[in-house]
């Protein structure tokens, strides 16, 4: 179906539900938990969505008579890919969205080129005129931004001068069975869910150095090693999928990667894990008390996943900002929080976690693999579990939460310091070149979202600079 006759039925779809995009996503502040934001405000901005954004941001769109005129063509091209990557609407926008809430993500994306007034693009709009957004467009969609984003947080943590901020405070804790938590934790703990009994899940993900474990690669069974970081298990629940390219859709299915990976704890299947385990009489008991159909590879998950639940790291100095301690932060880090947002960070790093919420290109705006070298097989992205060429380069994005502790950064684990992962991000991701003075502002507001587990200050030696 060509985007031109779909449209027709997705704007009658946008009325109806007030929608526009959304993405599968779990835990609280989430996508799949929010409410549905106020239909009306949406349907006076849709049509200008369709006439305005469509064709630099859906697949299959049919382009103007002009778009196949040499030297306009290659320019067009250009544009029209970048759009996409930028964001695709296919993605979001479709039968499969019914129903669904707009993600942060995109929300926070709508927003930033609304008040920086860069959409639609000046060469654009110098040729369609009807393209121009005016001051009563934008004050229609920056309305529709603010209630899209309180359908998120029916329950708003912060105060209500803060609500509209892209990223929200964590949440103490979330709804838990105490039984499956202690068995997880003994199971996250084991070592015998790896090959020769000499990992667990522990070993790569550090309770004591902010769930990582601060090298560039995973040491893995047999002293080997794979060639993508290990991300943080901390906030790990409120992504929208697990592992850097997404193959996991939540925390069980997750769990469930690791054990069987022959780089990783090389065990062969769940049966030869469940016989070790099952030779462990109390370990089995309480197993059972808990999971009347005994051991499981289902059960083993779902129990290690819960525990995973309880790896929330509240209570940073940001969050009591944005509960309304005003004195949580100093005058340098506030404006780097307010640098974070006008440099384009917030549009990816949204949320209570800054991040997990949406799958961006790593060379978005310049070619990071190039300028880097030394190609890896975990560059592909989330191409190597889609298989989809266009999604070369498309990593999950991080969360942020306690990243001053979560070093080094970035899926190669390449950089070491804050200072330069800002500084890559913003060239690549932002197409900014950032001044050292506002680089320095935003490492000292990334320093403010080091949280609290289990009410004491979280684990990890923060990374020199």
């Amino acid at each position: 179906m060509r985007v031109s006759t779909f449209l027709v039925k997705a704007v009658a779809c946008i009325g109806a539900l007030g929608i526009w995009f959304s993405v599968n996503a779990a835990g609280p502040g989430s996508a799949s938990q929010a409410a549905q934001p106020d239909a009306g405000k949406f349907s006076k901005v849709s049509e200008m969505v369709r006439d305005k954004c469509m064709a630099c941001h859906t697949r299959d769109y049919d382009l103007p008579f002009y778009a196949s005129i040499p030297g306009i063509k290659q320019i067009i091209e250009k544009d029209y890919k970048d759009g996409l990557r930028a964001l695709d609407l296919r993605e979001e926008f479709g039968e499969k969205a019914a129903g669904k809430p707009v993600s942060e993500a995109s929300i926070a994306k709508m927003e930033w080129v609304t008040v920086n007034e860069t959409m639609p693009p000046a060469k654009f709009t110098a040729v369609h005129w009807g393209a121009r957004v005016t001051a009563k467009d934008r004050e229609a969609i920056l309305d529709w931004v603010k209630t899209a984003r309180a359908a998120h947080y029916p329950q708003p943590l912060s105060v209500e001068a803060r609500r509209n901020e892209p990223v929200q405070p964590l949440p103490d804790a979330l709804p838990v069975s105490p039984a499956k938590v202690d068995l997880g934790k003994k199971l996250f703990n084991d070592k015998r869910l790896s090959v020769d009994d000499t990992l667990s899940c522990a070993g790569c993900h550090d309770l004591q150095k902010a769930g990582t474990d601060n090298r560039r690669f995973a040491e893995g069974v047999r002293a080997q090693f794979g060639d993508i970081n290990a991300p943080s298990v901390f906030n790990a629940v409120f992504n929208l999928s697990q592992f850097w390219n997404g193959r996991a859709a939540d925390l069980a299915e997750q769990v469930g990667g690791p054990p069987f990976n022959p780089i990783e704890m090389g065990s062969k299947d769940w049966k030869q894990v469940i016989d070790k385990l099952s030779k462990d009489e109390e370990l089995t008991r309480a197993f059972a008390a808990v999971y009347p159909d005994g051991w499981t590879g289902d059960n083993i998950m779902n129990a290690v996943a819960e525990y995973e639940k309880t790896f929330i790291t509240p209570n940073s100095r940001f969050d009591k900002w944005l509960k309304g301690d005003n004195g949580a932060l100093t005058a340098d880090e506030l404006i780097g929080y307010q640098r974070f947002v006008a440099y384009r960070c917030s549009s990816c790093h949204v949320g209570v976690s800054l991040g997990g919420k949406s799958y961006e290109y790593m060379d978005l705006k310049k070619d990071y693999f190039a300028d880097r070298g030394n190609p890896l097989g975990s560059d592909a992205g989330r191409k190597d579990f889609t298989g989809k060429e266009e999604d070369l380069h498309k990593f999950k994005v991080p969360n942020l939460r306690n990243i001053e502790l979560t070093w080094p950064y970035l899926h190669d684990g390449t950089v070491t310091t804050l200072r330069d992962a800002v500084r890559i991000m913003g060239t690549y991701l932002s197409g900014m070149d950032i001044p050292q003075a506002d680089n320095a502002r935003i490492v000292a507001f990334l320093r403010t979202l080091t949280g609290e587990y289990l009410g004491k200050k979280t684990g990890g030696q923060p990374v020199a600079e």
